[in-house]
Formats: structure tokens, sequence, C-alpha cells
């Protein structure tokens, strides 16, 4: 099965130095699954350790909220599996797109920080505040290197990409 590729599509993805590998570049399911999984426990034991470490450091955020576990547990999870799924599909996207999907990890994390810095704007103590900045870091940190390691881009077939080239409307091979 092949998918038409517009014109209008290949000039936006030359633009982002996008070139379409498609699905046969994304990694398998099974790989995908396990690398989610790594992720999202790495992910909830290393903000484990920045909770734990800054109540250790500062004693009187003991009783703070967004230190307990419920609070940032549940959230972390969410974060970890929604994000995973940008490399699936930075995968599609770039033929080689670990340098991509890094940067938009980086992205991803600047932007994290919004919430953080409306709550700090809220009143809440900046020492707790920097902590959950911390987690979101630490949550980049574990996240991209387990889900480009253990869920690797799959190289796809020569015939398979989509933007190269010129002329017309191109085909690109979806399995």
């Amino acid at each position: 099965m092949s998918i038409a590729v517009p014109p209008v599509i290949r000039r936006a993805a030359a633009a982002v130095r996008a070139d379409l590998p498609g699905l046969p570049a994304v990694p398998g399911v099974g790989r995908f699954a396990v690398a989610v999984v790594a992720a999202v426990i790495g992910s909830l034991l290393a903000c484990a350790v920045v909770a734990a470490a800054t109540v250790a450091l500062v004693p009187s955020l003991a009783g703070y909220g967004h230190l307990r576990v419920g609070d940032w547990a549940e959230l972390t999870v969410i974060g970890v599996v929604v994000a995973a799924f940008g490399w699936p599909l930075a995968a599609a996207i770039w033929s080689s797109a670990r340098a991509p999907f890094l940067v938009l990890t980086i992205a991803v994390t600047v932007l994290s920080f919004a919430p953080d810095l409306w709550i700090l704007r809220q009143g809440q103590p900046p020492l707790g505040v920097l902590a959950l900045a911390v987690m979101h870091v630490a949550v980049a940190v574990v996240t991209y290197p387990v889900l480009v390691l253990v869920a690797p881009q799959r190289r796809s077939a020569p015939g398979a990409r989509g933007a190269r080239g010129s002329g017309g409307t191109r085909s690109v091979k979806t399995s």
C-alpha cells in the first residue's frame, strides 16, 4: 500500500529537513512497548530520588504537596507515555530521527517549566518548585535515551523516501 504525498507536504517536509521514511522506519512494537515501560519506571525512580533528596536537603518541604508521590507520579506516567509516542512519529518523519527528537525533547522540557513558573508566581516555595523543574529534566534525561536505545529506529527501504527528489506527487511506501 502506498500513500500519495502532495507537493505542498513535500515542500513543508523539506523545510524541516524531513525525508519521510514512513512506517518502515518506526521502531518495532515489542521493543517500543518495552522502552515505554522502562522509561516510565526509570522516570518514576528518578522523580522519587529528586523528591527524597529535596526533602532530605530541605526538611521544611517534607509536607509540600507537590513532592508527594501521588501528586507527581500520575503526571509523570502520563507525560512519559505521551512523550514516548513522539519517538515513532519522529522516526516516520526523519530517516535520522535521533537529533530532531533530541531537539524536540529539549523544547518540550523547556516548555514543561511553564506550570512550575506559574505555581512559583502563585507563592509556592521556590525550592519546592525547583525540585519539580529538576524532575522535568530527570524525566527527559531518562526517557530520551531509553526510547532511542531500547527501541531504535529501523532503517527503511531505499525506495521508501517520499520527500526526496523533485516533480509531482510521490508515493511513500507504508507497509
